[in-house]
Parts: structure tokens; sequence; C-alpha cells
């Protein structure tokens, strides 16, 4: 979806659920809205058991019956109880400009992520990571990107690392299912060496592309269309010294055997996308594959794993 695109977008679908269950049900509006977003209830913020509304924007009304049957399923599959569906119109906008209006300023560990409209001054000694709203995954503000980022700030502080990464394949480090390609873009600003992006949607590829370019990243930084570990532009470039996986819990799960064959020994893979509860499904995937748990950083109600070989 382009910029021209995303104005006008003037229906809302709507529900709400337990934060914990959020992004169970975002794949309800997969392939119907242009946009999908999941947030918090501002009005709840503090509290532990917020509330998170799961919208999708359409340019035309939503098919409603099709929605309420995909929740009916989620709901189902995961024993809870059906949330209600609120489909209603809203002003016509532009919700890119919006979203880049409330885009604050980042810090995470060593990186300092802005959009382009946070004109300085930058804090001094940080690694800047200019990442604007766009249509692909992946800003620096979920959590779970968030704790990624904390997770390559506590590897980069191990002079071991870099060592790593130098004796790796011929691409030093991979993130797969890039998104926005923020991580590869802080792996390729960390280390001096190559970085593979890999993602199934192209839309990912272009906006990593496009991050890459607009950070002078682009000569260490290389975005590819790959539908899975499988891929022979992600399988001849291996193995890596680092790998993060941003994903899904299930995905993670089924791609453990495929991820740490791609894994250079002594190499560190960081998983997230991943709920608290959905940990001993995740670990147990790995563990069986050799890898151990050599950190773990919890940000309710998510978990950032960091494996290593």
């Amino acid at each position: 979806m382009t910029r021209s695109d995303a104005i006008g977008l003037a229906w809302s679908a709507k529900i709400v659920v337990a934060g914990p269950h959020a992004i169970l049900f975002e794949p309800v509006f997969a392939g119907l809205s242009e946009v999908v977003s999941l947030f918090e209830d501002p009005d709840d913020h503090d509290n532990e058991n917020a509330v998170w509304f799961v919208e999708g924007l359409f340019a035309a009304a939503p098919p409603r019956a099709e929605l309420a049957a995909r929740i009916a399923l989620v709901a189902q599959a995961a024993g809870l109880a059906e949330p209600a569906l609120t489909i209603a119109r809203v002003p016509s906008k532009d919700w890119l400009t919006e979203n880049v209006a409330s885009f604050k300023p980042l810090t995470a560990g060593r990186y300092y992520v802005h959009g382009d409209h946070v004109p300085g001054p930058y804090p001094p000694g940080k690694v800047r990571l200019r990442v604007n709203a766009a249509t692909a995954f992946g800003s620096g503000e979920h959590a779970s990107t968030y704790g990624c980022l904390l997770a390559l700030d506590g590897l980069a502080r191990r002079r071991a690392t870099a060592t790593i990464l130098a004796g790796s394949g011929r691409m030093a480090a991979l993130d797969m299912g890039c998104g926005s390609g923020i991580l590869a873009l802080a792996m390729a600003m960390t280390w001096p060496v190559s970085v593979l992006a890999a993602d199934i949607d192209p839309e990912a590829v272009r906006v990593t592309r496009f991050n890459g370019h607009a950070n002078g990243a682009s000569a260490r930084l290389r975005a590819v269309l790959a539908d899975g570990c499988g891929a022979a532009s992600i399988r001849r470039n291996g193995p890596y010294g680092l790998i993060t996986a941003n994903i899904l819990a299930r995905p993670l799960r089924h791609m453990a055997r495929d991820l740490s064959r791609l894994l250079a020994p002594g190499g560190h893979l960081i998983l997230a996308g991943l709920l608290q509860r959905q940990e001993p499904m995740v670990l147990t995937a790995y563990r069986s594959q050799g890898l151990r748990l050599a950190r773990r950083i919890a940000l309710k109600p998510w978990s950032i794993l960091v494996m290593r070989r």
C-alpha cells in the first residue's frame, strides 16, 4: 500500500480484548483491511491487565459476516469468549501522517530511533536509526522490537560477538521476517559486517531497502524476498553469527530446525514476537536443536529469548 492509498480509509472495524490475547486476533483482519493496528487503551495504560484494541481500517464498508466468522474461529481455538465486533465510519484521514506525528523518539540501550520529523539535536554517543512510520511493521515502538534492540545492545557489549560475526558466512547476520528492517539496520550500523534482511512481504523488502539507503547503510544491508528459511538466498549466504527473528510463537516453533541450522557455532539467535506464556513451547523447540538460553528479556506480556549455539 502506498501513501496515497492510505488517504481516505473511511471505515473502522474494532474488537477489544485482554492485552495478552491481542496478537491472537490480529490475523482476523489479514487480507481484508488496508491497515491493522494493535494498541493499548490509553485510559488504562497503568493497569497490568489493561485491555487492547485490535483495529482494521478499510476504504469501503468492512465484510461484517466474514470478520465475525474469523473472530469466532480464533476465539474457539484459543478457548476465549468471543469479543464483540464494532464497525463504524471514521473521518477520512491520512493515517501515515498522523502516525508520524505520534511517533516519538525512542532510546533502547545504545540505539536512538527517530523519524524525519525529529530535527534534533540528537543524543551523543548513540547509534542513530532513522525509521519513519510506514506500511511495514517495525518502528521500535512495539515492545518485542524494543526488546530485540536491547538484546542487540547486550551482544554489542561482548567482544566475542564481533569475532564470531567476522568468522561467519558470506553474510554475517540475518534478520528473518525483517518488516521495516529496523533490526537489520541496527546490526549493520553496530558491526562492520554484511547483513541479510528477508521477508515474505514485498512491501517489507521495499521499505527495508529504503531505510538502509536513508541511513547510509545500503552497502552492508541486503534485503531479499524469501518464503521461509529454505530460500536459496538465505541458505547460500550462511551460516550466520547473529540472527534475529521477530515473528510469532508458532512460526518460530515450526522454523526451529531450519533457523538453528543457519546459526554458526558460538552464534546467537534472538527470538521475539512471543507471549510469556508461549515461552516453554518455543524454548523446547530450540533446545531440541542444541541451542541454549543465554538471556531472557521480559516486557509484559512479551518475551525476548536470546539463544546460543
